[in-house]
């Protein structure tokens, strides 16, 4: 069967070493590690330390030419190409031991730094004018464009997930696109990273917030990373805080953070704190720790560590010394902007705020809604009612906002006993004329308070559509009775029995209006 329907096997020709190449072994691979570590030891300190390099695309291009003169070197050394390549991927981890060794014995970093000292500082807000607020925030050449947008109180965010559910009314979201960081990508959906450090920022802040009766307003705030080398969460706990200043938001106080690393020996104990960590600090035995706070305390920390564990008295050291960059950030800031704007953006919605009687709300929303998205969409205004009876009226055109807040006034207004208004003829009975005298409320003119004379039918008065003066002469249980006659001057005082007689009896007629429960 094999030989009529068989397929001839494939032969592989096995790949055979270059020569003058030798087969690798244990000893030849530790020959090899041992060769390039002896070559990055003695020109990698050279390459770092003997040259100021302030950026990271400075130290990122000596690195680079430092890699391509070790493969050099090792093919000098007779090490073929094959066993080159499984070299080059230790010269990263060899690099970063370097640098952590340059800390440890000597306290210097590649950028020139003290331990102790935060990276220049450039601060600026007000940057986009035609935004709610802004600010950017630059920390050596880590650079954060913080953006806060105002909105209205049903803007809120809905939570309803397995952990928690509500409202949330702050909220700060991160972008951390690939540019930041000199790379081409794929800009999609945020990702781990965005959600977290968009977390640990809004966490930094959200304490510092003021309550919704302080500021009823809905607060976005997007931090864009135009660039970035170390601790860009933090810097938008600094971003942000600036933003919502220059916005006019009332938070208690300003906001820094600062992202502390270490260098160490823990087989000897040696270890060193370092202030405002960068890309190559944070290698083996170091720990990338954030730390925000105001001027008074800490409001948000995150640690991770390459440590078996952290001594309290490193832990001590690491949380004083942010403290002291803190406050040295903070004062940078203080600089810039001291308080939040006394007013807000010409450009953010206004809100104005009153409250109702409880129990009128639905006068306000009336049936399926009607009142209240006529009222919107007349007058462009976005409104939300609390079920305590705050009433809030939110929008950009001030205009619409009053206007919005009259007609909302004027429907769950207590009418007053002696009160005069101007009102529209809407209906005529035969024992009366219904009169709208504020928005959603009416009142009834009885016959007999039509005129000073006997009046045999309403329209021989009044008609609809008539705009005339009436005076309230009656207001209970909701019930409006007004006179139109009250309005005017009164030439025959004196009036006969039958007179009498006739409003006795259209009154008791007119009590069937009153006594049914009107909805409007």
């Amino acid at each position: 069967m094999a030989k009529k329907v068989g397929e001839p096997k494939a032969e592989l020709e096995l790949a055979t070493l270059a020569a003058g190449e030798e087969e690798e072994t244990p000893e030849s691979y530790k020959e090899l590690v041992d060769k390039a570590h002896d070559w990055i030891k003695k020109n990698v300190p050279k390459v770092l330390f003997d040259k100021k390099l302030n950026t990271k695309e400075e130290r990122k291009a000596a690195l680079a030419q430092a890699k391509e003169e070790m493969a050099t070197y090792l093919e000098e050394q007779g090490i073929g190409k094959e066993r080159r390549k499984e070299a080059l991927p230790l010269f990263d981890q060899f690099v970063e031991e370097e640098v952590s060794r340059a800390i440890i014995e000597e306290e210097k970093r590649v950028d020139g730094r003290k331990l102790t000292e935060v990276r220049p500082l450039d601060i600026k807000v007000g940057v986009l004018p035609r935004t709610h607020g802004s600010a950017l925030f630059n920390r050596g050449a880590t650079q954060i464009l913080s953006i806060v947008t105002l909105g209205s109180p049903g803007d809120e965010q809905f939570l309803e997930g397995l952990e928690e559910s509500g409202r949330k009314r702050f909220m700060h979201h991160y972008n951390f696109p690939p540019y930041s960081v000199g790379e081409t990508g794929r800009i999609g959906g945020p990702g781990r990273r965005d959600i977290g450090h968009g977390a640990l920022a809004e966490k930094a802040v959200r304490p510092l917030m003021p309550t919704k009766e302080e500021f009823p307003y809905t607060i976005r705030v997007v931090s864009e990373v135009l660039s970035s080398n170390g601790s860009s969460s933090m810097a938008s706990a600094c971003g942000t805080s600036l933003a919502l200043m220059d916005a006019g938001v009332p938070i208690k106080k300003a906001v820094a953070g600062v992202a502390m690393g270490l260098a160490s020996d823990e087989a000897k104990g040696i270890y060193k704190v370092l202030t405002d960590l960068q890309d190559l600090e944070d290698g083996p035995g170091g720990m990338d720790f954030k730390i925000a706070g105001t001027k008074d305390g800490i409001t948000a920390i995150q640690l991770d560590t390459k440590t078996q564990g952290l001594p309290l008295a490193v832990v001590k050291k690491t949380l004083e010394q942010a403290q002291e960059a803190r406050l040295e950030i903070l004062k940078a800031m203080d600089k810039v902007i001291t308080k939040p704007q006394a007013e807000l953006s010409p450009y953010a919605p206004r809100i104005i705020s009153f409250n109702i009687n409880p129990e009128r709300i639905r006068e306000v929303i009336g049936p399926g809604g009607k009142v209240i998205n006529e009222i919107i969409d007349k007058t462009g205004v976005q409104i939300d009612i609390e079920p305590d009876g705050l009433v809030m009226v939110t929008s950009v055109n001030e205009e619409g906002a009053k206007k919005a807040v009259e007609w909302i006034k004027g429907i769950v207004r207590e009418v007053q006993v002696g009160e005069v208004f101007e009102g529209k003829v809407i209906k005529i009975l035969d024992f009366g004329a219904i009169v709208q005298i504020l928005p959603n409320q009416d009142g009834m003119i009885h016959i007999s308070e039509l005129a000073h004379h006997r009046v045999n039918s309403v329209s021989d008065v009044v008609k609809v559509g008539d705009v005339v003066k009436v005076k309230v002469i009656n207001a209970e249980n909701g019930r409006i009775g007004l006179s139109l006659k009250a309005m005017m001057p009164n030439d025959n005082p004196d009036f006969d029995r039958g007179d009498r007689d006739h409003k006795q009896n259209h009154r008791d007629q007119g009590r069937g209006f009153f006594n049914k429960r009107k909805r409007y």
